[in-house]
């Protein structure tokens, strides 16, 4: 049986909670109209970056990769959605670089987690 992981341990998964909150926060900012589409979008996206870790600390870690997989691609999803929310004015570059910089440490912890469970 292979080693389970305690995702609560986990940095990237610290990190993931991290972003989550921030986007939470950026959000408050947004306009009202964007409510149900990009703030949704993004909230959904967001969220699921440390979800998905704490699911998959529970499988096999070749099952925990799959999801540390669908993590990352949430992460670059969020950084799409960032440039479109930079584009509409909703967020200043200042606010865009933090956050950009933020997903790609952590998309570099995580494909290297990923690469130590193989």
């Amino acid at each position: 049986m292979a080693l389970r992981h305690n995702y609560r341990n986990l940095k990237i998964w610290k990190l993931g909670l991290e972003i989550a909150n921030d986007i939470s926060d950026v959000l408050l900012s947004f306009p009202k109209h964007e409510r149900f589409d990009l703030s949704s979008q993004m909230s959904r996206c967001s969220i699921s970056i440390p979800s998905n870790i704490a699911e998959g600390s529970a499988r096999t870690d070749k099952s925990f990769s799959h999801f540390l997989s669908i993590t990352l691609g949430s992460s670059f999803e969020l950084g799409t959605q960032l440039l479109i929310a930079n584009n509409r004015n909703y967020i200043t570059d200042y606010k865009l670089k933090l956050l950009e910089d933020k997903i790609e440490e952590f998309q570099k912890m995580t494909m290297g987690f990923q690469n130590s469970l193989s």
